[in-house]
């Protein structure tokens, strides 16, 4: 296993639309397996390949504690949706930033698991959030983009700032 790069937002392959997985193979088992690895070294809840500079259509989740219950969505779509909440979101690829968003409240998702297998999940409160999230991320989108212009434009001030002295550093 490998732990993988995170792309920190503003970088424009953030907004690359991720494909479709073609075949669910070992290579793809492997990714997921480096994207884990990566999420819970962070640490965090949930990666998009689109954040690791892959540009399919696979995230994972994992909301447990003890960080063995991770969830692997390949080609996920949202076929429902109901109500409205608003929750506090944070992402790996803009560290140390947490704004409220809101998104539907209830969601049903279908999708391949990590052996190809197709699934159906009924998903409410932080989970249905998260899957939302990082599905975002296979349109290209961030979560930041749900805020004022006002403050994604401090953020985006932030981000810049932060990544050139990580560099400076280097």
């Amino acid at each position: 296993m490998a732990l993988l790069n995170i792309l920190n937002y503003p970088d424009p392959r953030l907004h690359t639309v991720a494909k479709p997985v073609a075949e669910v193979n070992d290579e793809i088992r492997q990714l997921v397996k480096d994207m884990a690895e990566t999420m819970y070294a962070a640490p965090g809840i949930g990666l998009a390949a689109t954040q690791v500079d892959r540009h399919i259509q696979l995230i994972i989740i994992d909301l447990s504690k003890e960080k063995n219950a991770l969830r692997v969505f390949i080609n996920p779509k949202i076929i429902a949706k109901h109500g409205e909440q608003i929750y506090e979101e944070g992402c790996l690829s803009v560290p140390g930033v947490y704004e409220e968003v809101t998104r539907a409240e209830t969601i049903t998702v279908e999708a391949l698991d990590e052996h190809g297998k197709k699934f159906r999940l009924d998903a409410d409160g932080l989970l249905a959030v998260c899957i939302q999230h990082e599905m975002d991320h296979l349109l290209g989108k961030v979560f930041v983009e749900y805020l004022s212009t006002l403050k994604r434009n401090r953020i985006r001030t932030k981000m810049v700032k932060h990544l050139r002295e990580k560099a400076r550093a280097l």
